[in-house]
């Protein structure tokens, strides 16, 4: 008996060790493009294809992610959503840069920051992600303004608590954002108010998809809201999914295209991670396009 309670619990530490070498060195690593269809446009509307990028969490010698995220240009996007996190250490924005360098030269685009543009992650034990009461900690300052000059010098819009028109595609697309609600740097009042009728379409995006900032850009009309944040829940179980979201929104939604209200509601599970956590299970790193297609 107590020899086969050896070679159980040898065969559990070895199995762990075997999931972690995994989440770790493989899945983190293996990036993917998902696709969907969100039908928001008029009859007869051409598609127009808009390619979501969140959460790099980029460190400066992530190479590989740099690469594969620079050869999203080759999808030659009609307009790129960036939705925050995307550095992870002071040393990030040329990295950060050299990855969304294609993409800056050839489509139009608007951003939103998260947490993690202002402010490096900090080492935290992950069981503290299932208190929602625990405070949140962050670390050294990170070059913010200096990513948010680039991307503007490029034409990229700027939508932290703000509202902006843009052509994409041929067609109108009105766009609100906040800055970031995990912080409580979001103030959709200040552009709060029903959309265009002259517009193509109405496109929402926030770093966290807060219900707080759901709700009010649903009611106002914004026909597809976009966020990162979750991560996907980063350690998602078969069969139950994620374990958290890390916000208000609930697990189901916690990555994927999903309707909230009258609304379509696309949450990227990102590219990256937090360097203190690098990790992933079933929940591989995306990117994601999304192509805008008539209503039925």
């Amino acid at each position: 008996m107590r020899s086969r309670t050896k070679l159980l619990a040898a065969g559990v530490l070895t199995a762990g060790a075997a999931t972690l070498a995994y989440a770790s060195l493989i899945e983190r690593n293996r990036f993917t493009l998902r696709r969907y269809d969100v039908p928001v446009l008029a009859p007869d509307a051409e598609p127009l294809r808009v390619l979501q990028i969140s959460d790099l969490h980029m460190m400066p010698d992530q190479r590989r992610k740099q690469d594969w995220t620079a050869g999203l240009a080759a999808l030659d996007p009609d307009l790129v959503l960036l939705t925050g996190d995307n550095m992870a250490h002071p040393g990030s924005l040329p990295g950060v840069l050299r990855a969304l360098q294609p993409l800056l030269t050839t489509a139009p685009g608007a951003f939103v920051f998260g947490s993690n543009d202002y402010q490096g992650p900090v080492l935290k034990n992950p069981f503290t992600y299932f208190n929602p009461n625990r405070v949140y900690r962050q670390g050294v300052h990170l070059p913010v303004e200096d990513l948010r000059d680039v991307l503007a010098a490029h034409g990229w819009v700027d939508l932290n608590n703000a509202r902006s028109v843009l052509k994409a595609g041929g067609r109108t697309v009105q766009l609100v954002g906040v800055d970031d609600p995990h912080i409580e740097r979001d103030d959709y009042a200040a552009v709060a108010g029903g959309v265009d009728p002259v517009a193509d379409v109405h496109v929402g995006l926030t770093h966290s998809p807060e219900p707080r900032v759901l709700d009010p850009m649903t009611d106002d009309g914004f026909e597809l809201i976009v966020a990162g944040h979750t991560h996907g829940g980063q350690v998602r179980m078969p069969g139950f999914g994620a374990l958290v979201t890390n916000c208000g929104l609930d697990r189901r939604r916690a990555r994927g295209l999903h309707r909230y209200g009258a609304s379509w509601l696309h949450v990227s599970a990102g590219l990256g991670t937090s360097p203190y956590a690098p990790v992933r299970f079933a929940c591989p790193p995306e990117a994601t396009l999304l192509t805008l297609v008539p209503r039925s």
